[in-house]
């Protein structure tokens, strides 16, 4: 397999994954509608847990990733993490003082780090989807494993940056009422994520009885 053509397999699978609607995405329009650099910075803390996953899973890790106990673990933790963004989000509808910096707590690195580590579905995707482009990669020798790990984050990265900067320029098109009511979307997706999330954790707890 030519490394051009594996390359082109690694952008269409990863774009794919990232443009599908999620929480990340939900997040970065939230975050993006006050800080136009909002997406960049959650594809940074995307990434601090993203690369070195990347290499554990190369060497066994995805065999920890798919333990009942394990998903488990990580959906009720994420669960819990997206409910509290989605009621902070609402909370700050009615704070007449709501800052410029982002209308959740925490910072866009935190969100990226968090939502990442918490998403079962992203782990399950790496120890699945992910591991076999990382196999492949690593068989066409250390460089390819190197520009699949980079090429992989940075169509995270151009997404994530385009979305915030589309949701920064529409909320002043779109005023504070128009905001508001993204907002308000978005704080019901994110906790519709979080109950797929709960439901998933506890599916996989009463397996294990």
């Amino acid at each position: 397999m030519s490394m051009l053509f594996f390359l082109g397999q690694v952008i269409g699978i990863s774009l794919s994954g990232v443009m599908a609607p999620g929480p990340v995405t939900a997040t970065t329009i939230v975050m993006g509608s006050r800080n136009r650099w909002a997406g960049a910075i959650i594809a940074l803390g995307h990434g601090v847990v993203e690369f070195p996953l990347i290499v554990l899973i190369v060497v066994g890790l995805d065999t920890i990733l798919k333990l009942p106990a394990v998903q488990i673990v990580i959906g009720l933790a994420g669960a819990v993490f997206l409910l509290m963004m989605a009621s902070e989000i609402l909370r700050s509808l009615y704070k007449p003082d709501r800052d410029s910096n982002g209308s959740v707590k925490g910072t866009p690195l935190f969100a990226g780090i968090a939502l990442t580590a918490g998403n079962p579905y992203f782990l399950l995707w790496w120890a699945t989807i992910g591991l076999g482009l990382a196999t492949r990669a690593h068989q066409l020798g250390i460089w390819a494993f190197v520009v699949f790990a980079i090429v992989h984050w940075l169509c995270d990265l151009l997404w994530l940056t385009a979305l915030s900067f589309a949701s920064c320029k529409g909320s002043t098109l779109m005023g504070t009422k128009g905001l508001n009511i993204v907002l308000m979307i978005c704080s019901g997706a994110l906790r519709f994520f979080a109950i797929i999330f709960a439901y998933g954790a506890f599916a996989a707890l009463i397996e294990l009885r």
